[in-house]
């Protein structure tokens, strides 16, 4: 592909079309796949189950779209390393869906954003990873940070809490007000767990520290319920029901089964109910679903073919996404998008195409069907613990810090808002809003650029004196609606009682329509005062906005000359006058 041919193809499977037909697939390339994949497999199994209860659903329902999502996403995309499935992103949006309508209205939900991801590949919408600053980026994840640790701490602290409060402040008040409810037990599995997330990378070896985490927490948990200290698990907390008639605890060792993501329970496992309603109601979690996933998979994709030296088609990504998260809930998946961590630990696993993320997906199906009843055992403290490190790695607090110390005023103020309105109100405005600011700033700062200067007497430029009354200012910067009434402005002052003006051009390349109204009315002033003016040397796009504005010259009024000299030849010269004459002979 060419330089910037990714930001606008579209076709499905292009990853693998890419990496397996463009490129020989080899028996060699497909067991490092198997390596990659098996790898990435055994590291999604507590990642997926946890984010799942986090976003408000049993454990069941994360496993269901690693397999689901994980497979389809990765067949029908455009990123080749990608590991798709569910991610700590979505949390901030799922978790209040899931606790007003349910597990329906969430599968619904993903639905429709799957539609929405759809329509912006055909609209060759990929390229908007490109209008997205990075205040807004570090801004909005460090504030779904934050949302999902604080989550995290009635788990972790073992809280007796049946329910939180839907307000971020109310939430904080609520917890602290119950700290001193705290299990020791559940604590001390936390507490454990957490310590080895943290420690085990100074080992420097290759597993990944939440296996061993989780592990030991497991193990201390179950030491602590023979003591007689029970500790709250994946088993005692969520229960199932099979269509035979069969109810266990923890996770149903069964294959994802085909059901209409409407017909799934809704809130407090009454019905959910489908109406044009329900639907008006769930389309802005919708688009924001569809947002975050969009940016989350490219921003994932960008990042891997800095790793891998490789291109990505982010349109047919934004149809992987798509299709995968419209087909997933018809089999009781989430939202899923490229998880950045999993994708990485991918590529650093050898992967070479989109079949590793496939294995990957087998992989958690074999763990759900054969290891179902020990994955019961895992202790929601230690899951917390986990989804703590999870909170602080994509928070990416080291890039924030840089930032807030660095960067300009207004690229602060811009992720400053982001995060406070990401984690009191909703991501959507926040985005929005900083999406709107950080614009707004730009534009300021681009209008302030653009200036006026008197040049008349700068003679490299202007080498003959011009007559009497006569004055040459040179404009530099684009002439837009933010710019051009100040610099027009100051031009119907400086033209005041002149004879006549030559505006030099060249250094604007962009005249748009407040630009070409403030001109209109400049134009309009000197006709009244009898000041002729010369526009010389204008670039392409302002000379095609003023031929489609019908602005012609006026004779002793408007001229126009292709360049400064031009003009300046047209334009009436200072006259040396004999002494003797100006004293009447």
């Amino acid at each position: 592909m060419s330089d910037r041919s990714h930001l606008f193809s579209l076709r499905l499977g292009h990853a693998v079309r890419e990496s397996c037909v463009k490129e020989p697939y080899s028996s060699a390339r497909l067991l490092k796949d198997l390596l990659a994949g098996v790898t990435v497999g055994i590291i999604a199994i507590p990642l997926a189950m946890a984010l799942a209860i986090a976003s408000g659903v049993a454990p069941q329902y994360g496993l269901y779209t690693a397999i689901i999502a994980g497979a389809i996403i990765a067949l029908t995309g455009g990123s080749r390393f990608s590991i798709s499935g569910p991610t700590a992103a979505f949390v901030v949006v799922l978790y209040p869906v899931a606790m007003k309508y349910g597990l329906g209205g969430l599968l619904t939900a993903s639905v429709l954003s799957g539609v929405i991801l759809i329509a912006l590949a055909f609209l060759r919408l990929g390229r908007l990873i490109e209008y997205i600053p990075e205040p807004v980026t570090l801004g909005f994840t460090a504030g779904i940070a934050v949302v999902i640790a604080t989550l995290q701490v009635k788990d972790f602290f073992g809280l007796n809490l049946a329910s939180l409060p839907e307000h971020y402040v109310e939430k904080v008040w609520l917890l602290l007000s119950s700290l001193g409810q705290t299990h020791w037990a559940s604590l001390l599995v936390a507490g454990a767990t957490l310590s080895v997330m943290l420690l085990w990378p100074r080992l420097k070896w290759p597993v990944p520290p939440h296996l061993p985490a989780v592990l030991i927490g497991s193990v201390l948990a179950m030491a602590l319920a023979s003591a007689g200290a029970e500790v709250e698990t994946i088993g005692s907390r969520f229960s199932y029901l099979l269509p035979d008639g069969t109810s266990g605890q923890g996770i149903p060792p069964v294959l994802p089964q085909f059901e209409w993501p409407w017909k799934q329970a809704g809130a407090g496992g009454l019905p959910f109910e489908l109406s044009w309603q329900t639907m008006r109601d769930l389309l802005p979690s919708a688009f924001a679903i569809a947002m975050l996933g969009a940016i989350e998979s490219l921003l994932c994709a960008v990042v891997l073919d800095g790793m891998s030296g490789k291109r990505h088609s982010a349109n047919s990504e934004l149809l992987g996404q798509g299709l995968g998260n419209i087909i997933t809930p018809f089999f009781g998946g989430i939202t899923a998008t490229a998880a950045l961590a999993r994708s990485a630990a991918n590529y650093r696993a050898g992967a070479q195409s989109p079949f590793a993320s496939v294995i990957h997906a087998g992989v958690v199906l074999l763990g759900l069907v054969l290891l179902a009843p020990v994955l019961a055992w895992l202790p929601m403290p230690a899951m917390a613990a986990l989804l703590l490190v999870v909170a602080w790695n994509m928070s990416e607090a080291p890039k924030a810090v840089h930032l807030i110390k660095s960067a300009p005023r207004g690229d602060v103020l811009v992720f400053l808002t982001c995060f406070s309105l990401t984690v009191l109100f909703d991501m959507v405005i926040a985005i929005s809003a900083g999406i709107v600011m950080a614009s707004l700033l730009f534009m300021k700062e681009i209008a302030e650029m653009t200036k006026v200067s008197d040049i008349s007497h700068v003679q490299k430029q202007v080498p003959e004196k011009l007559a009497e009354g006569w004055v040459v200012f040179k404009i530099s910067g684009p002439l837009f609606f933010a710019a051009a009434d100040r610099i027009f402005g100051e031009l119907s002052t400086l033209c005041h009682q002149k004879q006549g003006i030559v505006l030099y051009l060249d250094g604007v390349p962009i005249l748009d329509a407040g630009g070409l109204a403030a001109l209109t009315k400049l134009i309009d002033k000197c006709q009244k005062s009898a000041t002729q003016m010369y526009v010389a040397d204008l670039q392409f796009q302002p000379l095609k906005t003023l031929a489609r504005a019908n602005i012609k010259p006026i004779a002793g009024v408007l001229s126009f000359y292709p360049t400064l000299r031009e003009a300046l030849e047209a334009a009436p010269k200072y006259q040396m006058h004999d002494v003797s004459e100006l004293h009447g002979g």
